[in-house]
């Protein structure tokens, strides 16, 4: 597999689309009971093939991701082959970029020297979708990118 085999959950939310799929695979509801029942390892990869599919599709569309931890926030804009990067780092112990109270101190202390801010940029042209799905399994969360572009119009401006 090129990425991880979607959940339960995942696969029922999906349930129209994997029918579908199987349908271009020539498997029918019958058969599929028989695999399941009589060669489940066939199964299984029907299922891993669907899944890498559908991450495929949605990485491909992925335009920006936050990533937050205690004290860094990792913001990346993802545009055709290049991601865009800020890193945010607190150099005060107490704050915690995982809790509400955490973004309120830094958007109070964002041009402070409490505050350190590095961007960056990285071709990924060799696996675009491959890089991005690495961000996502470290903790990073598919966004809208107002946070990126925020900062960056701050910076910028």
């Amino acid at each position: 597999m090129k990425y991880i085999r979607l959940t339960k959950e995942q696969l029922e939310e999906l349930h129209p689309e994997f029918v579908t799929f199987l349908a271009t695979q020539s498997i029918d509801k019958k058969e599929w009971d028989e695999l399941k029942k009589n060669k489940p390892e066939i199964a299984e990869q029907e299922i891993d093939v669907f899944s890498d599919m559908i991450w495929d599709r949605a990485i491909s569309n992925v335009n920006f991701i936050d990533h937050f931890s205690k004290n860094y926030i990792f913001l990346f804009k993802c545009v055709e082959n290049t991601v865009y990067s800020y890193v945010i780092n607190s150099n005060v112990s107490h704050v915690d970029f995982l809790t509400s109270d955490g973004i309120n101190w830094l958007s109070e202390n964002i041009f402070s020297d409490d505050i350190e801010i590095k961007k960056g940029k990285k071709d990924i042209s060799d696996d675009r979708n491959g890089s991005l799905f690495s961000i996502i399994k470290q903790g990073g969360i598919i966004s809208k990118g107002e946070l990126f572009t925020k900062l960056d119009y701050l910076l910028n401006q």
